[in-house]
């Protein structure tokens, strides 16, 4: 009886908004996924995390698609978790330039683990889009495992969280730091490691204080990039949909 007394109140009321899902104003969000070499299972959660917001829409893209101008009419481009290496040898020197293209017209770039990988500037497949450099390249396969990150003030802003610190899964993301690429804009860190995680011959007392979680700009667009993964998190997907609507500049201009 409450949800029809619900129903025969005007569309503006509190009730009826509570019943039907905010949908942006301009429309879906259309997010190209990368979902081709490169990619781990973690992708399947990443689809299930998306899938639960009513203002996104996903559409698979591979390398070769990438390379043939498939990420025309996307607003974000995502690359999940996997091998860095892995995804951008498979995109190539033309997918690169398709991607880097994308991002400096305009377009969002959100990226996990792999993907915060592929955003730096530290490897000759890397996408240089975000000013970082991987910390303790040596040991990059430092263990897996649930970690706290400290979130900046920036970062409970963007992400629309109270919390200054939380717990997130790592599976050996990057430990980013500035790179000082005068071609690339400084990156805002959002969230420090604030435990570690020092398995496989990884020295301790490295990891913590590095940035984890980071957003930047590059020409028109924006790259924003989680080197844990708030995905295999069902109580941070909402965090991961906050960057997209971020990179999507769908969030409103004080936000």
């Amino acid at each position: 009886m409450k949800l029809l007394a619900c129903l025969a109140l005007p569309l503006s009321t509190l009730c009826l908004a509570q019943v039907v899902p905010p949908v942006t104003p301009s429309g879906r969000i259309v997010i190209a996924l990368y979902s081709d070499a490169g990619t781990s299972s973690s992708i399947d959660k990443v689809k299930l995390a998306l899938a639960s917001f009513p203002d996104l829409e996903v559409k698979p893209v591979t390398a070769e698609a990438i390379s043939n101008g498939a990420l025309k009419g996307a607003d974000v481009l995502l690359h999940s978790g996997g091998s860095g290496g892995g995804q951008g040898r498979a995109l190539g020197e033309k997918g690169r330039h398709a991607e880097r293209a994308f991002i400096a017209g305009g377009g969002g770039y959100v990226g996990i683990c792999a993907g915060a990988y592929l955003a730096t500037c530290e490897y000759d497949w890397s996408l240089h889009i975000l000013d970082a450099k991987v910390v303790d390249r040596q040991h990059w396969a430092r263990g897996t495992g649930a970690v706290e990150i400290a979130l900046s003030a920036e970062g409970r802003k963007l992400l629309d969280t109270k919390a200054s610190t939380q717990s997130i899964e790592y599976f050996q993301g990057p430990l980013l730091a500035p790179a000082g690429d005068p071609e690339v804009p400084d990156f805002t860190p959002l969230a420090t490691f604030a435990t570690e995680i020092a398995k496989k011959g990884a020295p301790s007392g490295v990891m913590i204080g590095t940035t984890a979680v980071a957003s930047g700009a590059y020409q028109k667009g924006r790259v924003i990039v989680f080197s844990p993964h708030p995905e295999k998190t069902q109580a941070l997907w909402k965090q991961l949909h906050r960057a997209v609507l971020w990179a999507a500049k769908r969030l409103p201009s004080s936000e």
